[in-house]
């Protein structure tokens, strides 16, 4: 057992250390920009934007937040405004689909899918949720209630400071990473040498199977949904590494996970707001399944096209 948890250990730290150099710099460069002019230079440009969405201009600041940053850094700016619930609601559906698009993007290119086709997708299902709900919800235009929560807004003066607070952040993000990867590894390599994991995946087929994907990605699409992209990268990347998880299931399992991960956090969190939370779930969810589902079947048909225009040519070439 002393073996199992060695291994665990070792492969949490490399993961975390693998990690760690995409979100420490990452989160210090935003987290400094957030004091200069380059991110209300963002907002201002976007403003034209929030009016074709159903929203003021001040819906800008939450949503650059919460691309930039993460969920928290877009509530906290939300409660620094008077919006309608329609309003917040929008920008809620939004942020769950697209937020701390940096990281997340950053650490879905360590498995080997696109960055820019992951933050394409996800700025897309925002920019489509926000627009269709904006058109076919007319209710919501009473003000948001934000019960106990209240904006608060770190003052900071000099350039010292600003990077002094921007180093702090990045280093509690490190901290906050390797406290649940290398755990979750040590769990992992566990399942893993005592057969529980070939288990749980056997019994997870069926759905895998429904979304075109093969059972050797259940616990990636698991980890993904319940810890989120950027904590469940570490059984991604040992997936691909281990578990011979093929670049189709990886590509299907980070477009699912795009639309809908770590689904119960970044669901109850906007429960304080006072808008309906349920249908914010449903919406993630129903989309994920649809998504995947038609990008699946016409992956397998494209595949089968070439398949057969291959066999046609080695049949002439016989021939």
């Amino acid at each position: 057992m002393k073996g199992i948890i060695y291994r665990g250990l070792k492969q949490g730290l490399q993961v975390t250390w693998t990690l760690s150099k995409v979100i420490f710099p990452i989160t210090l460069i935003v987290t400094i920009l957030q004091y200069t002019p380059v991110l209300p230079w963002i907002i201002r440009q976007l403003e034209p934007l929030m009016g074709l969405l159903g929203l003021s201009g001040e819906a800008a600041v939450p949503l650059v937040l919460g691309n930039a940053l993460n969920l928290y850094a877009g509530i906290g700016a939300i409660v620094s405004f008077d919006f309608t619930v329609k309003e917040v609601f929008i920008m809620a559906m939004m942020l769950s689909f697209s937020h701390n698009l940096f990281i997340e993007s950053a650490v879905a290119s360590r498995v080997g899918v696109s960055w820019w086709l992951i933050s394409g997708i996800r700025i897309s299902l925002a920019l489509l949720a926000g627009t269709l709900i904006n058109l076919f919800w007319s209710g919501g235009t009473e003000q948001a209630n934000y019960g106990f929560i209240s904006s608060s807004e770190t003052v900071l003066s000099g350039w010292g400071e600003i990077t002094l607070f921007g180093l702090q952040t990045s280093v509690m993000a490190v901290a906050q990473l390797a406290l649940i990867v290398i755990p979750l590894m040590i769990v992992m390599q566990i399942l893993r040498e005592k057969g529980w994991l070939t288990a749980f995946s056997k019994k997870f087929a069926p759905f895998m199977k429904i979304l075109g994907m093969e059972k050797n990605t259940s616990m990636t699409l698991v980890a993904g949904l319940t810890i989120g992209l950027a904590f469940g990268a570490g059984l991604m990347i040992q997936a691909v590494e281990e578990d011979g998880v093929s670049r189709k299931d990886m590509y299907l399992a980070l477009i699912f996970l795009v639309s809908c991960h770590a689904v119960v956090e970044d669901t109850l969190i906007f429960i304080p707001l006072g808008i309906p939370v349920w249908p914010l779930l449903m919406i993630r969810l129903i989309t994920a399944i649809l998504l995947t589902m038609t990008i699946a079947f016409i992956w397998k048909r494209v595949d089968n096209k070439k398949r057969k225009d291959s066999a046609h040519e080695h049949s002439y070439s016989t021939f």
